[in-house]
């Protein structure tokens, strides 16, 4: 605990509260449809694949939108992307506000603008990291990446009003914690990293991308893009592809790189299975095992605290044996996971527990990713938060999808289980075929992260590239 406080004592402290409750009302807004999805599949009577798109809709959107936005934060200072962010994912809940009664389209429209909830991993992130050293990054960004801990909010307060109130007035309870967040984002955030860039043309990528998930949104409901699932598979990739084509060319560089990659697997494996898990888990509570509407919220609520809490352990136990250890065996017990899932196809009490253990390894998970990036990508944290952080919301809206497919094409999840398997296997031996090479710069130094000196070894790493 004395390690701990001095560890907080090293930065601004008031600066990672604001980011923490920035992101926490972000991750609020941008999973709220995931525990109203039984109420408003009923309304709208919703096929099992319409019902997990329209909860994948703001995964995907933040995992696209975050993108150009952790771009426009090497510009623009955090604090007033953080102001802007929450204007755009309040638009919503001032939609029902005003008593509209929203169509399918209308939905996964409102559903795009949630997404910028979940993209304020990108400006939250370092602008809490900034004024750090990077000795105590991987506790830090645990800290303010534990704001995923709204998605508990989410279980234990929209599912309620919903019964009471009804769906659309229950969304109306994201506002007042938009705006004290708003209020704490003015008073004490603050952004100390070194800005390059032109302003204006990151922020025409940023609206570019928005525009883009929209419309390709809408393509996919519409059938434009392929017939049955297929344009569900594609929108992703079609999404990515949009944002990437906006980026300053200096920047794509980075994709040009092995570890690049890599880390982007290992993320849409633990923050991917995270925020999927907790947009699907109360379909997955209310069709599997005929759970009630309300006690799958609860439920929700409970495995998304586990995850959710022990993200600052995952990144301080990283900090202590270095991340790549630390997911070696994470990735490993979220592949065990799902094999178990998928050939035993529990009942309750097995199928709780096993949710539980891949809720904990996601946190843990998601903690030990961002204790390596400061040290692998100094100068462009901010960059790589947002093309890392995409790849894992690219994983969590394929969970939903993936998921709702399964079991609309089969009866069953079993094939989707076993398919986040395979994949989480493969993230696993990536990391152990390259554990190696990144020990060689995982372990943490003691120089800051910001100042002049980054300014410097930023321009001399894109210069190299």
């Amino acid at each position: 605990m004395p390690h701990v406080v001095a560890s907080l004592r090293s930065g601004n402290w008031k600066s990672l509260l604001a980011c923490f409750l920035y992101f926490d009302t972000g991750f609020t807004t941008w999973v709220m449809l995931g525990p109203l999805a039984p109420f408003i599949g009923k309304q709208l009577a919703l096929a099992p694949t319409k019902a997990a798109f329209l909860v994948a809709v703001p995964v995907l959107a933040a995992s696209i939108i975050r993108v150009t936005f952790g771009n426009l934060f090497q510009a623009v200072d955090g604090r007033r992307l953080a102001l802007l962010g929450i204007a755009l994912s309040a638009l919503p809940s001032l939609w029902f506000a005003l008593g509209l009664a929203p169509g399918y389209a209308t939905l996964l429209v409102l559903g795009a603008f949630l997404g910028v909830g979940g993209a304020s991993f990108a400006i939250a992130l370092p602008m809490a990291g900034s004024s750090y050293p990077p000795r105590v990054q991987g506790l830090v960004l645990g800290l303010a990446a534990a704001g995923n801990i709204g998605a508990v909010l989410d279980g234990f307060l929209f599912p309620t009003l919903a019964q009471h109130l009804g769906w659309q007035r229950a969304t109306l309870a994201a506002l007042p914690l938009l705006a004290l967040t708003a209020a704490a984002v003015l008073a004490w955030a603050e952004d100390r990293s070194a800005k390059t860039g032109s302003a204006g043309r990151a922020l025409g990528a940023f609206v570019f991308s928005m525009a883009a998930v929209v419309g390709l949104v809408l393509a996919v409901d519409a059938g434009l893009l392929g017939s049955g699932k297929a344009g569900l598979l594609m929108l992703p990739l079609l999404g990515a592809a949009a944002a990437l084509a906006v980026l300053p060319q200096r920047y794509l560089t980075v994709l040009g790189e092995r570890d690049t990659w890599a880390m982007m697997l290992v993320y849409s494996i633990t923050f991917g299975g995270f925020v999927g898990m907790s947009s699907y888990v109360s379909l997955l509570l209310t069709t599997q095992y005929a759970i009630d509407k309300v006690h799958a919220g609860l439920l929700m609520a409970a495995l998304s605290f586990t995850g959710a809490m022990v993200r600052p352990i995952g990144g301080l136990i990283a900090d202590r044996l270095s991340g790549v250890r630390v997911l070696l065996v994470l990735l490993a017990g979220i592949a065990a996971a799902n094999f178990a899932f998928a050939a035993l196809m529990p009942p309750l009490a097995g199928g709780l527990a096993l949710l539980a253990w891949l809720y904990l390894c996601f946190g843990l998970g998601n903690g030990a990713t961002f204790q390596l990036v400061p040290h692998r990508w100094r100068g462009r944290t901010g960059l790589m938060t947002g093309i890392i952080g995409a790849a894992g919301g690219i994983g969590g809206f394929y969970l939903p999808v993936v998921m709702g497919i399964a079991r609309e094409s089969t009866g069953s999840y079993q094939w989707g289980f076993a398919t986040f398997g395979i994949i989480a296997s493969l993230a696993c031996l990536s990391v152990a075929a390259l554990q190696r090479q990144w020990l060689a710069w995982a372990l943490p130094g003691d120089a800051p992260i910001s100042g002049d000196a980054v300014i410097d070894l930023n321009s001399a790493l894109v210069a190299a590239e």
